[in-house]
């Protein structure tokens, strides 16, 4: 893998996401806020499902004496974070699957001050992003933050939601003639690059296609977070289809 551009790729999935979320950074911006806000500036975190390390990127930028364990089951995006975050001591990469009761096992700490994820969690069904979160409330200092950007759909709205969802489509379609990659098409270009052309036909293997899990709303993300046990939990910015929700133990 020698000589393959890290940063770049790096940017490229940056990109690609930004086509499905032109409004990321800002998610990214309030969150490392309200990471400040309650923990300080210096804090020891467990990026979730880090895919290639977009969050762990942004926060050793803004606060360089922060630490963070970045965990992932998805070989290709964890070969781009191993690439791009060589040599720097603040981070460590861990292999694991969310859903195996045994995943935190493999992590250097036993807490954390804060547990950040953004945009991964979908792919989870309630019943195990349940069980995950009842293991997040352990993992999670007391006083420590546990963050979670991304799609939760507010069943009781349908006309709002279908409004939202054909602006935001409409949206993608023009940014797309422009030249925008969406997923499939950044799929099959890994594909193609000898660095990752095995961690990307692992990834398949292991994911099969993309599939999304339920989505529930905020309202459940919050009420599911408080009986895991932490104390308050409750949503801290929000796009049209999208919400930060942040709770504390």
């Amino acid at each position: 893998m020698t000589g393959t551009d890290w940063a770049a790729w790096q940017r490229s999935w940056d990109r690609q996401q930004e086509w499905y979320m032109p409004d990321r950074e800002e998610r990214f911006r309030v969150m490392l806020d309200m990471v400040e806000a309650v923990v300080g500036p210096k804090p020891r975190v467990l990026d979730l499902a880090c895919g290639t390390g977009s969050i762990t990127d942004r926060l050793l930028r803004r606060f360089p004496d922060s630490t963070s364990t970045g965990v992932d089951l998805d070989p290709a995006l964890l070969a781009i974070a191993d690439g791009y975050f060589a040599g720097d001591p603040r981070v460590t990469l861990v292999a694991a699957d969310l859903k195996d009761p045994e995943w935190t096992a493999g992590l250097p700490h036993d807490t954390y001050d804060a547990v950040l994820t953004a945009t991964a969690l979908h792919w989870l069904h309630s019943e195990p992003l349940t069980a995950l979160y009842g293991q997040l409330a352990g993992l999670v200092r007391d006083g420590g933050v546990f963050m979670n950007a991304d799609h939760m759909i507010d069943t009781t709205t349908p006309r709002i939601n279908a409004a939202e969802r054909a602006h935001r489509h409409a949206a993608m379609d023009r940014a797309k003639a422009d030249g925008a990659l969406d997923w499939a098409e950044w799929w099959a270009l890994a594909a193609e690059d000898p660095a990752l052309a095995g961690p990307t036909a692992r990834r398949f293997e292991i994911y099969g296609e993309h599939a999304d899990g339920d989505m529930p709303s905020p309202r459940w993300h919050a009420e599911t977070l408080r009986a895991a046990g932490f104390g308050e939990a409750r949503p801290v910015w929000a796009s049209p289809s999208d919400t930060l929700l942040l709770a504390v133990k």
